[in-house]
């Protein structure tokens, strides 16, 4: 009869219901663990949508504005000097762009910003320079929007913002921007700054040679001079002056 009393005071049945019901709270910690997970994982993965969206926003803004490089950035918040003065296109000698566009990009007025051929050759020969799969739509976006350096992180972000702008933009922009910042030396941004610093003239009036020897130098513009240029220099600018007058017809897309 009653209720039995275990050591502790209780009745058998009140513990038995203590237990039960402790078995049932147990659980329950795991689910919101998951939860917790769940967001963590959604909010990192929403972070790439959210920085194409601030760097589409930004690109908007751009299309009038001529923009810093990140580059750029970061010597004006290291106090280091910065030396750029933007101009139009039109402002720029012509031999200028089509020296870049052979060097650089001999595709550019074909391609929509990426050069999928020239990426897929890349992953398939490990050896091929990655630099031969970068057009100047994506160099653009690494320059304005994004770090140096090699890394998949950026590729993954830099080609689908290339498509993007390439078609926002457009062609002329999107050349007017790049070399407006482009690095060719120390501190030395924009073709403006680097036709002054070398040759001592506007970009308006670079030479053929000059404008050779500019694109010569992009790949590597701080251990390269193009006003003191080496003999790899010279010859490689002596290869661009070449290919630039078999690339008249591929030039189309920079005139008015």
């Amino acid at each position: 009869m009653g209720c039995q009393l275990g050591g502790d005071g209780l009745t058998v049945d009140g513990a038995r219901r203590r237990r039960e019901t402790a078995g049932r709270d147990l659980p329950l910690a795991r689910p919101r663990r998951s939860r917790r997970v769940r967001q963590l994982v959604g909010a990192l993965l929403l972070l790439p949508a959210v920085g194409f969206v601030l760097a589409l926003t930004l690109a908007l803004v751009y299309s009038a504005v001529m923009p810093p490089s990140t580059l750029m950035l970061g010597r004006w918040l290291t106090l280091q000097p910065v030396s750029r003065d933007p101009v139009l296109l039109s402002a720029i000698a012509p031999v200028l762009p089509q020296a870049v566009i052979a060097s650089e990009d001999q595709r550019f007025c074909l391609d929509h910003g990426v050069d999928f051929g020239a990426i897929r050759d890349v992953v398939e020969d490990e050896d091929s320079p990655s630099r031969g799969a970068s057009t100047i739509a994506m160099q653009t976006v690494k320059n304005v929007f994004l770090w140096p350096g090699r890394s998949y992180i950026r590729k993954a972000i830099e080609i689908p913002l290339a498509l993007a702008l390439d078609t926002l933009w457009g062609k002329r922009r999107m050349m007017e921007i790049y070399l407006n910042v482009a690095e060719w030396g120390d501190g030395i941004y924009g073709a403006q700054a680097a036709s002054r610093h070398w040759f001592g003239k506007d970009a308006s009036r670079l030479t053929r040679n000059e404008a050779a020897l500019l694109a010569a130098v992009l790949p590597n513009p701080i251990t390269r001079s193009a006003g003191r240029p080496s003999p790899g220099v010279r010859r490689r600018a002596a290869r661009i002056q070449a290919m630039m007058g078999q690339i008249d017809g591929l030039t189309g897309c920079l005139r008015r």
